[in-house]
């Protein structure tokens, strides 16, 4: 009974349709590969794709000839290609593979004949370490040769970041260890190649790490800035070890004994260490877990309680050196006044004394265990700020604290993970500013100098810092100087609808900013100090004042562009806008800024700081200078990236606001992904190195 409707029903479908048949699908032809490039006299495969016909035969043809002739090469039937036994002019050829089904489909292919050559580099891989150099060598298919262009990271000559190589292969390493993001909020060290090119085709590559000295054992007394940390600075899960490390800062002495000072959680492991526990010089992290060689330099004698401490909060700690165990002169490296026959900058002691206090836009200089040296300058001072810590080495709870009067360093590459505990010093005298304790993958924190030493007082002997008298740091201004921050700032580039809102107010507001005497133009383009949002430009004569201008129109942020005659005038279009811009060099990171702006600023920070520090993505809240209106004042607010956070005022009680958006800031613990394996001592154990912030 059932098969009654489906006959039915085939019946009707049988009778669907009427008029013509659809037409046949195209035909096409594809080879591969598409380019190819073949030495004279040798072959190459080529294989012939074709869909939309059932008949997927080909002819082959040479430029355009079937089969190809001896002058420009020859192919089979089945796409075997052989290339003529001369290079012929000019040295490039076009495969064609025709469809037997229709003529005039086809596909091509071009086809350069050209001598290949193997290109070998050597010594590969290999480490250098900063500032120092390494002759480089290339065999062109097995012999050496000189004929080659010598680039590094795909850059003929290299660059400052990443070293520099001559046209004979000496290779010149950077100041300081290139770094990148990590990818994961961080910072690590970034992967150097030197490549000897022959020929478009031909290059050979080596891998170089550069490392810093101050990770090594160091022979005799230590110099500081090197590797170092607590022996106990370890942790067992399963069959995995942890161990971690940081930097031995600098030399302190007190009532005639002398102490290394470094952070709570790099001396102290994050609060949780006892009195007298040996520091080591390497940290573990660089001695393979404790089965590398190292050096009891100290043992722990004190140090703030990150949980517990009374204001003002520092990370800091000492312990008293073992006699002979360091410098007792309190060198440390790279951080000297003069450099050696190879020019690569000498061991220096800072300033002796108590240190100065940071200011605005001071440049600065740190040599550490990760990073060696590098050098930068102030971003904002008297910053509050937000820190995440790690109890342990790379296991135990999270925790934040809070910090006040803290200096920040422009540029996540002035620090890395390892490099916590060193001390920051001015460039031109050596002079302590503060402890370098956190970071994040945009900037670096450091306690002031002076509350470290004023908390580390004791029975009327004050703690101050063993050096010399002041010097300039000479390795921040050498041609291979550490390119450690980036001193400018990035493009903003606003959204079309943002741009729509800033020419509507620039336009009902331009007779009256025109109506300053120093405005030449008005313009709208991108906010320095907003990052993505819109600002009206004023064009104005550099050098005239501009404090009687506003800050804002309509809810768009002013931004001045100082210059001497512009080439326009008036009301600007975008493009006119642009042109002016490009006509003049581009801001800097930070500007110095005068006392009276100082003052300003801190006064509206004292206000306003302990309520936006409790408003959620906001981690710092500090003093600094505006991009947007350079010699200006601005209140920094530093958030943390990809958070939600409430809407950034242009303005408050006055000052400008500018915003830094970064990873968190951490101190105590590293990213997985900076994480480094270390000698398995046997079958049950794993190691792995972390490095403390």
């Amino acid at each position: 009974m059932l098969l009654i409707p489906i006959l039915a029903a085939s019946l009707v479908l049988g009778s669907c349709g009427g008029g013509s048949a659809p037409p046949p699908p195209p035909v096409s032809v594809t080879i591969m590969p598409a380019s190819a490039t073949v030495s004279p006299g040798t072959t190459r495969q080529f294989i012939a794709t074709v869909t939309g016909t059932t008949n997927t035969a080909v002819t082959w043809q040479v430029n355009g000839t079937t089969g190809g002739n001896t002058t420009i090469g020859t192919i089979n039937t089945n796409g075997l290609y052989t290339a003529p036994g001369t290079i012929p002019n000019p040295p490039t050829a076009t495969v064609t593979a025709v469809s037997a089904a229709n003529a005039a489909d086809s596909g091509s292919a071009t086809v350069t004949i050209a001598q290949q050559v193997a290109v070998t580099v050597t010594p590969n891989p290999v480490s250098v370490a900063i500032f120092t150099t390494q002759q480089f060598s290339a065999t062109v298919n097995g012999v050496p040769s000189t004929a080659v262009t010598w680039e590094v990271n795909g850059v003929t000559g290299g660059t400052q970041n990443t070293g520099y190589i001559s046209s004979s292969g000496l290779f010149v390493a950077p100041g300081g260890v290139p770094t990148t993001s990590s990818g994961n909020g961080g910072v690590t060290t970034a992967p150097v190649r030197v490549t000897a090119v022959a020929n478009a085709n031909s290059s050979g590559s080596a891998t170089v790490a550069i490392f810093p000295p101050n990770q090594n054992l160091q022979a005799g007394s230590i110099p500081f800035g090197t590797s170092g940390g607590n022996q106990n600075d370890s942790s067992t899960s399963g069959n995995t070890i942890t161990c971690c490390g940081g930097t031995l800062g600098s030399l302190v002495a007190r009532g005639g004994t002398q102490y290394i000072l470094s952070n709570n959680h790099v001396l102290a492991r994050t609060d949780l260490a006892a009195l007298g526990e040996s520091i080591i010089q390497p940290g573990l992290v660089d001695a393979r877990c404790g089965q590398g060689a190292f050096s009891t330099v100290g043992h722990l004698s004190q140090f703030y309680n990150l949980e517990t401490g009374s204001p003002p909060k520092i990370d800091a700690a000492i312990a008293q050196a073992v006699t002979g165990a360091v410098d007792s002169t309190g060198n440390i490296l790279f951080l000297g006044a003069s450099t050696d026959p190879n020019n690569v900058p000498l061991p220096g002691a800072p300033h002796a004394g108590s240190g100065v206090t940071a200011t605005l836009n001071t440049l600065v200089a740190k040599s550490g265990r990760s990073t060696g040296l590098t050098c930068s300058r102030v971003l904002a001072t008297n910053t509050t700020v937000s820190v995440q810590y790690q109890k342990g080495c790379g296991t135990g709870t999270i925790f934040t604290e809070m910090f006040a009067n803290q200096v920040e360093i422009a540029g996540g590459g002035f620090s890395a993970p390892g490099d916590s505990g060193s001390i920051i010093v001015t460039q031109n005298t050596a002079d302590p500013v503060a402890l370098l304790y956190a970071g994040s993958d945009t900037d670096s924190v450091g306690d002031p100098v002076s509350d470290v030493l004023n908390f580390f007082q004791s029975g009327g002997n004050a703690l101050t810092f063993v050096g010399g008298s002041a010097h300039a740091v000479i390795g921040c201004s050498l041609p291979v100087k550490p390119a450690s921050a980036s001193l400018t700032v990035p493009t903003s580039t606003p959204s079309a609808t943002a741009l729509q809102k800033a020419f509507a107010a620039r336009d009902a507001d331009a007779p009256e900013l025109l109506a300053h005497p120093e405005v030449q133009a008005v313009g709208v383009g991108g906010s320095y100090d907003h990052p993505g949002e819109p600002a009206i430009l004023l064009f104005v004569t550099k050098g005239q004042p501009h404090r009687n201008l506003p800050t804002g129109v309509d809810g768009v942020t002013t931004r001045i562009v100082e210059g001497e005659l512009f080439a326009h005038r008036g009301i600007l279009t975008a493009e006119e806008s642009a042109a002016l811009e490009q006509s003049i060099p581009p801001p800097q990171l930070v500007y110095s800024i005068s006392d009276s702006e100082l003052a300003r600023v801190q006064a509206v920070h004292s206000i306003h700081a302990e309520g936006w520090m409790r408003q959620p993505g906001v981690q710092g809240f500090g003093a600094g200078s505006s991009v947007d209106s350079p010699g200006e004042a601005a209140l920094v607010i530093f958030l943390i990236r990809g958070a939600a956070h409430p809407a950034i005022p242009l303005v408050i009680d006055g000052v400008r606001t500018r915003v830094r958006e970064s990873s968190r800031f951490r101190a105590g613990f590293g990213d997985s992904a900076q994480q480094r394996g270390c000698l398995v001592p046997s079958a049950r154990e794993k190691q792995v190195k972390r490095p403390r912030r």
